[in-house]
């Protein structure tokens, strides 16, 4: 039996009593969501407190110190669009970063009017002591999932994702 035709919002029909179903798991899921991003901010900041840091500083900070981007550092725009952040809330995040000497602006040689941010010696070095708390706030959250969960459960988030992403 084939399913049911989508009507031209390309959302499925569904019968009254599955739509309401329905309607209560997708509600419960986000919420779930909601849940867990209050919680990783939260006790992601409890554990970066020996260095004063947010979670935003961190998923800066993470994003500059990945191997691809470590040397060159990467646009504000690229920023934008790798943590989805908005220009203003991320330009606060690194104006507090590179008034701690973390992160610096530096000219981008291929564009010279533009400017790329980068870690800096001292940002390197923080980001490495944040290694070890991060690596242990990610094995107590993640310590419920096996691996192969965990593995699943980044494919369905990146599915997610991509439909938040269209709304």
């Amino acid at each position: 039996m084939s399913p049911p035709a989508a009507p031209s919002d390309a959302s499925p029909r569904r019968e009254p009593a599955a739509e309401a179903d329905w309607f209560e798991v997708a509600n419960r899921l986000f919420f779930r969501l909601y849940q867990c991003s209050n919680l990783l901010h939260k006790n992601g900041t409890r554990h970066m407190g020996d260095f004063g840091a947010t979670t935003q500083q961190w998923a800066v900070l993470g994003a500059l110190a990945r191997p691809l981007v470590a040397t060159k550092g990467m646009s504000v725009k690229d920023l934008i669009e790798f943590l989805l952040l908005s220009r203003q809330n991320l330009t606060a995040v690194l104006d507090r970063l590179e008034a701690r000497a973390w992160v610096e602006r530096v000219k981008d040689p291929e564009d010279g009017r533009s400017r790329l941010i980068r870690l800096t010696e001292d940002g390197n070095r923080t980001w490495q002591a944040m290694r070890g708390p991060i690596e242990a706030f990610y094995n107590q959250a993640l310590s419920p999932l096996t691996e192969a969960e965990q593995v699943v459960l980044v494919q369905l988030l990146d599915r997610l994702k991509g439909g938040l992403n269209v709304v």
